[in-house]
């Protein structure tokens, strides 16, 4: 299965994919782990120290490589480069944890990502090949990502949203776009609540049957984020995340 996280800036993509991937690897499943977001490293929130995350080079870096996956210049390239040599090259494994770091910031005025994503989106796509296999792409914020494909084929598309209208309405423009590239299953989670109002807001905003579920505010989900510690096993956030995260094997077994 594979999975693209998304949503409004500042949501918490980065500490849910994490703990979501944490979840996936403890019921078995090995899981490539795959940082989409620029701004944000999924590799820290792994545990994965600041050096080998620094030290592996992004994809959409590898211009050679990726000029010669793609066919060379020219206005045409080939839209299936054979990229499985690259999974050996520049991915950081722990045990059953794979992680791939493919996004990067582009200078302004600098040419359009058109070849670089045809490579990224191969690799992704050829990455789910077994049972008991996972792909989770912590996407960048907003919706950007979504115009240029990089989400496209994906199995399941989470998109997390707290109780406020901005986030909602950034929520449902994600979910039109998905849509558009043919995402079939959208569910969402709610994230940061604080009380059962907030709850039943979303519950009256959202889809019902497509929330996945809630995970309330909590102190610890912000330190995992700063990479203070892993959540402990016995904390509320852990306690729904794991409920989500059986709820996701469920409805997509």
């Amino acid at each position: 299965m594979k999975i693209a996280v998304s949503g409004k800036g500042g949501v918490g993509k980065t500490t849910i994919s994490a703990s979501l991937i944490s979840f996936f690897l403890s019921k078995g499943y090995k899981v490539f782990a795959v940082d989409a977001d620029p701004d944000v490293s999924l590799g820290t929130v792994l545990g994965i120290d600041d050096d080998s995350v620094e030290g592996i080079k992004p994809i959409v870096e590898m211009r050679e490589v990726i000029s010669k996956k793609s066919g060379g210049g020219g206005a045409y390239f080939p839209l299936d480069p054979q990229v499985e040599d690259l999974m050996e090259e520049y991915v950081i494994q722990k045990d059953n944890l794979f992680f791939l770091k493919m996004g990067a910031v582009k200078q302004g005025g600098s040419a359009c990502y058109c070849r670089e994503n045809t490579v990224l989106n191969a690799l992704v796509n050829s990455l789910l090949v077994k049972q008991k296999e996972i792909v989770l792409l912590d996407m960048g914020a907003g919706i950007e990502h979504l115009t240029r494909g990089t989400s496209g084929g994906v199995d399941l598309m989470i998109i997390l949203t707290e109780a406020s209208k901005v986030s909602v309405n950034t929520a449902l423009t994600v979910k039109k776009l998905a849509q558009e590239l043919g995402v079939k299953n959208i569910n969402f989670i709610g994230n940061k609540i604080r009380t059962e109002k907030e709850k039943e807001f979303l519950k009256n905003t959202l889809p019902p049957d497509e929330i996945l579920g809630f995970i309330e505010y909590n102190e610890e989900v912000l330190e995992r984020a700063m990479g203070v510690h892993p959540l402990e096993k016995s904390s509320a956030a852990i306690i729904d995340i794991k409920a989500i995260g059986e709820e996701i094997l469920a409805r997509n077994s």
